[in-house]
């Protein structure tokens, strides 16, 4: 009886340490798909900033602005192209981040796209 005793008393010990260790999985994932959903948004508004930006850089400065200085402008462009892709560096490596943290569930239904980004990142000088 002694011996069942403590066997029932390590049974749930390891059964309450279990699920503890499955609420903080629980918690860190919920965590990860926050962040990946602040993130997806962040992207969506960087796509649509340098779409806009593109859009700007093809048609020219409008009737209301006076033609810049085509070196000032391609230097701005410059570096502004620059910070966007040090955005872009910066948003690969969290998110790589996160993938190594979470594992398989951390990642979403963007896969592909997110493999093939960490792809060109990777074979980028």
């Amino acid at each position: 009886p002694q011996q069942l005793a403590e066997r029932y008393a390590d049974l749930a010990a390891s059964h309450s340490e279990a699920l503890r260790q499955r609420e903080e999985r629980e918690w860190h994932n919920a965590r990860l798909r926050q962040e990946n959903a602040r993130l997806r948004l962040e992207n969506r508004r960087l796509r649509r900033e340098n779409r806009c930006l593109f859009r700007q850089a093809l048609l020219g400065p409008g009737p209301d602005k006076p033609p810049a200085d085509p070196g000032e402008e391609a230097e701005a462009l410059r570096a502004q192209l620059g910070r966007l892709q040090e955005k872009h560096r910066r948003a690969l490596r969290h998110l790589r981040r996160c993938r190594a943290a979470g594992g398989p569930e951390a990642s979403g239904a963007e896969d592909g796209e997110l493999d093939e980004l960490l792809l060109e990142e990777d074979e980028q000088p």
